[in-house]
């Protein structure tokens, strides 16, 4: 038996460092954590603040290995992540596995190579109960907010809700821009620009493209401009060169790798971590949960010698950044490769990408400043004091952009900006105009975040930490807060003026505005449960507070507080809160409105959240007519639809004709519009209008249906009706009794051709597949 046992939180980091440690160490994995809180309980005693661990059922085995071994191994050495989480599972094994702390040794790391666990080894140190109570902290007060607001909402909003503490504010963010942008009110202007021609030394024609230092408001002001300039003459006032910098990015954070990922990989956050994980695992980068900007001495050395190495000495410039960022936590490198000279690696795909990314932005942040020269042309026109703009940037000396240069979420050719070369000209010279154009623009209203940009601005409001990004994200899209919208945008006009010679010519353009791709959109459902929330949990709802427990963890795990005692303030404010929000009498369902009255039957029309979503209802439960209900289709709002809208769907159903002796009826549901026929449905495409739908067209898609249906259903069995041979996505199989049962491949090929008794002979036989 190994003298030492190493117990790490990942098999893949356990094969890693098993490959740097002797014959006398034994590496195990405690594959995350082995105790946590119940999770169908509140698992915490509200007088006391303590929390109540249990092993999951799933780790009991994995629990009985790792304290077999334990009690045989002469040391002990906890080896999980360096962060409060990691700490916080070193705790959990002491506790599960009975061990002595002063006894058990704590090593951390931040990459998986073998210089730095060799020097953990020779370095450990205890278990920092600082940490591991800023962690128990976090878990505690999120559970508490999670399991008090979570049946709040279940009475007042809708059934199966939740709500937490990072999560909520999260959804505050999207839905505030969604309503900011909603309420932006587009204002037009125009933009003029003019190509002029230079008569060059040599007597050759080139021409510089220049844009008016001024807007205007109204299409008669352009036209008055544009015949201005008819009869003007141009002339160069002023041209000024001035040399300019550009500085590298610094090195990667969780966050900034994120972001970068998605720009310039689209990656969605979780992808990141989850290929970012595999990276380090494999020893190929640094710990991947990290604020922090610095790079180490090694780091910085090596960088040096490759980049002289590949790009001469010239492009080699050594340098410290300092981290910033809100309330940044335990001192970590920065995201980097652990060995600068591996350029590439193998793997998947997108782990060749984040890796060369990773190793391209650590090389450049070692680089030297791109030097550029940036050229700026006045253009002076007679009659008028406005003047013509041309600008224009050359790169005299590149730098880090050799290599590498951050992307923004509002980049447009950069690249092109960057390389455009203005002709000589000299003060005083004559232009000729060619074309003066005044196009017409909209002022643009704040953007809807997608991933990159809302971690970004989490990150500036210090709303959670790098762990808790992705999570929070994953989380607010899972509970159908908010989802990845595909928006089409609405076409609109716009004007062009052109002035060629004398001649103003107008033109009318169309184009499409405010769609979407990708963006984080904020679901009825979301909106409804943000409301409520910020009606009757403003506090918790506040980013300042949000931002401030996040301090409060960072002092627990500093020392400087006491982490029941933070977490008892809070909750002696929070609990009459909930007391008095549940037991309150509400005249209405929360996100309930009344639109206005339906004019056939003089009943009131609202809109509010029903059991499975979205409804617009007509007339009251106190009616002595029942309420009429109407789903509202998922390209409505509750916020925005407006009574028209609401009573087009009651429109529906609507009896198109007959066919085959039954009523065609098309109708809308949950699911979304429908034909039903001979009590069968088929659903409408979606880019199918219900209310123009014809007969011939219904009958068309019921019997594509019914094609498609007997392809699935080879065949049915008279001697027992709940028997049925049906071809699935992954082949033919038996269906008998709400179980499916596999079919050998031997038999796919005459799957349709099985008699009863085959069927029934594989269903005895077999074990039925489980539902995914």
């Amino acid at each position: 038996m190994q003298k030492n046992l190493v117990i790490v939180e990942s098999p893949a980091k356990a094969k890693t460092i098993e490959k740097f440690l002797g014959k006398d160490y034994k590496v195990m994995s405690s594959y995350g954590h082995i105790r946590d809180l119940k999770k169908h309980d509140m698992s915490i005693n509200t007088s006391t603040l303590e929390p109540e661990y249990e092993i999951p059922e799933e780790k009991e085995k994995l629990v009985k290995e790792l304290q077999t071994t334990a009690k045989k191994a002469e040391k002990i050495w906890l080896a999980s992540d360096e962060d409060r989480e990691g700490e916080a599972i070193s705790w959990h094994l002491c506790e599960v596995l009975g061990l002595d702390e002063e006894k058990t040794s704590r090593i951390v790391f931040h990459e998986i190579t073998e210089p730095a666990i060799l020097k953990a080894i020779e370095t450990p140190r205890h278990l920092d109960m600082n940490l591991v109570n800023a962690q128990q902290a976090r878990r505690v007060l999120d559970r508490l907010v999670g399991f008090k607001l979570s049946p709040v909402l279940w009475r007042k909003v809708k059934p199966s809700l939740s709500a937490g503490r990072v999560q909520s504010v999260a959804l505050r963010l999207i839905v505030d821009r969604e309503r900011e942008i909603q309420n932006f009110k587009s204002v037009p202007f125009y933009s003029v620009s003019g190509v002029f021609g230079v008569v060059n030394a040599d007597g050759s024609q080139t021409e510089v493209k220049a844009q008016l230092n001024k807007r205007f408001k109204t299409h008669d002001e352009v036209l008055a401009f544009l015949e201005k300039c008819k009869d003007a003459s141009f002339i160069v006032e002023e041209v000024t060169k001035k040399p300019t910098k550009r500085t590298p990015a610094p090195p990667f954070t969780t966050s900034t790798l994120q972001q970068e990922a998605a720009r310039k990989l689209g990656l969605t956050v979780s992808q990141t971590m989850m290929v970012a994980q595999h990276l380090y695992e494999n020893g190929l980068i640094t710990y991947m949960r990290t604020d922090s900007v610095n790079l180490s001495a090694l780091c910085t050395e090596a960088s040096q010698q490759i980049v002289t190495s590949l790009y001469g000495d010239n492009y080699s410039r050594p340098r410290q950044y300092h981290t910033s960022s809100k309330g940044a936590q335990e001192a970590h490198e920065a995201i980097r490769p652990t060995y600068m000279d591996r350029t590439e690696i193998t793997g998947t795909p997108q782990e060749k990408r984040l890796y060369e990314l990773i190793w391209k932005r650590t090389a450049a942040s070692q680089m030297a400043d791109a030097e550029l020269e940036k050229t700026t042309i006045s253009i002076a026109m007679s009659g008028t004091s406005e003047l013509f703009v041309a600008q224009g940037e050359v790169i005299t000396f590149d730098g880090f952009i050799k290599v590498y240069r951050e992307s923004f979420d509002d980049d447009d050719n950069q690249d092109e900006e960057m390389a455009k070369l203005l002709p000589p000209l000299k003060q005083g010279e004559e232009l000729q105009r060619r074309e003066i154009q005044a196009v017409e623009r909209f002022s643009q209203g704040p953007s809807r975040y997608n991933e990159a940009s809302f971690i970004k601005k989490m990150e500036e409001l210090g709303i959670g930490r790098p762990s808790t990004y992705a999570p929070t994200i994953s989380t607010i899209q899972q509970r159908k807060y908010v989802h990845k919208g595909d928006r089409t945008g609405t076409e609109r006009n716009y004007t062009i003026d052109t002035l060629k010679g004398l001649q103003i010519k107008t033109t009318e353009r169309t184009e499409v505005t405010g769609s979407d791709k990708g963006k984080l959109l904020p679901t009825d459902i979301g909106i409804v449960v943000n409301d409520f929330l910020m009606e009757h949990f403003k506090e918790i709802m506040d980013y300042n507070f949000t931002a401030k427990v996040e301090l409060d963890f960072d002092k627990i795990a500093s020392g400087e507080e006491q982490w029941k005692d933070m977490v008892k303030q809070f909750y002696d404010g929070f609990e009459p809160i909930v007391e008095k929000t549940i037991n309150a009498r509400d005249e209405h369902k929360a996100g309930e409105r009344q639109l206005g009255t339906d004019p056939k039957s003089g009943r009131p029309v609202f809109v509010k959240i029903g059991r499975f979503g979205p409804v617009v209802q007509i007339g009251s439960a106190d009616d002595a007519e029942k309420p009429l209900f109407a789903q509202i289709p998922s390209d409505k709002s509750i916020e925005t639809i407006t009574l028209e809208e609401t009573l087009e769907l009651f429109k529906l159903p609507r009896t198109v004709g007959e066919f085959e002796g039954s009523p065609v009826v098309i109708g809308n549901g949950r699911f979304g519009p429908y034909i039903l026929h001979d009590k069968k449905y088929t659903s409408l495409p979606k880019d199918t209008d219900p209310m123009a739908i014809t007969l011939d067209e219904s009958i068309a898609l019921i019997r594509e249906k019914r094609e498609q249906d007997q392809k699935r259903h080879l065949k049915v069995f008279t001697e027992d009706l709940d028997l049925e041979v049906i071809n699935g996505r992954y082949g033919p199989y038996i269906a008998y009794k709400g179980k499916n049962y596999r079919l050998p491949k031997a038999l796919h090929q005459k799957a349709a051709e099985l008699t009863y008794q085959e069927c029934m002979d594989i269903v005895n036989t077999s074990i039925p597949t489980k539902k995914k």
